[in-house]
């Protein structure tokens, strides 16, 4: 992993996610922030559409700028192939979180890379398996009564309140987070290398 002092590349994070700059920070990368707006309706498998929109994000920022190494990611929440992304408000944040309750899902995450300069890119989509454990009524509604679920995909935070809701993980925990940290740092080796 490249450490601040041998940072040799300018990097933008297309990002307002407080949770996506912590690891980046924590990664020891220096970085800006630059936010972009970008059409987020796609249609499709998780799979497909967080690389879409990665690379929609990263694009939209690449523009703005004419230098620097821009890294964007977005993350959905899939289950038995049904999208689950941000709760449109709490009866749909209860009715994902019921789904989730006793099951196995999959979290996809989209990470991609764009270089401002040439235009290089470069996608990786990373995927991991949580298992929920059955989760009571009262459960799922003291948890939406904590606000935390309405902005995150699948209507959970893993690094938050429904960690305790995990019963078993298949892959990354940083990816569940929505920004897969090892899959990150090899993609900046690569992208940078040479």
């Amino acid at each position: 992993m490249t450490g601040r002092s041998a940072q040799s590349f300018r990097l933008i994070l297309a990002s307002g996610s407080p949770r996506r700059r912590e690891l980046l920070a924590k990664m020891g990368y220096e970085f800006e922030i630059l936010v972009t707006d970008v059409d987020e309706h796609v249609p499709g498998p998780a799979r497909e559409v967080v690389g879409i929109l990665s690379r929609r994000k990263a694009d939209a920022a690449a523009e703005k700028l004419d230098s620097g190494i821009v890294i964007a990611s977005d993350t959905l929440v899939s289950l038995n192939g049904e999208v689950l992304g941000k709760p449109e408000d709490e009866a749909d944040a209860h009715r994902m979180l019921r789904e989730l309750s006793g099951n196995t899902h999959e979290v996809f995450t989209g990470v991609t890379l764009a270089d401002a300069a040439d235009g290089r890119r470069l996608t990786r989509v990373v995927r991991t398996g949580v298992r929920f454990r059955a989760l009571s009524d009262e459960e799922i509604r003291a948890y939406i009564r904590s606000g935390e679920p309405m902005d995150k995909a699948g209507a959970y935070g893993i690094q938050g309140g429904a960690g305790k809701f995990v019963e078993a993980l298949d892959g990354s925990y940083e990816n569940v987070i929505g920004f897969p940290v090892s899959d990150i740092a090899d993609m900046l080796n690569e992208f940078t290398r040479g």
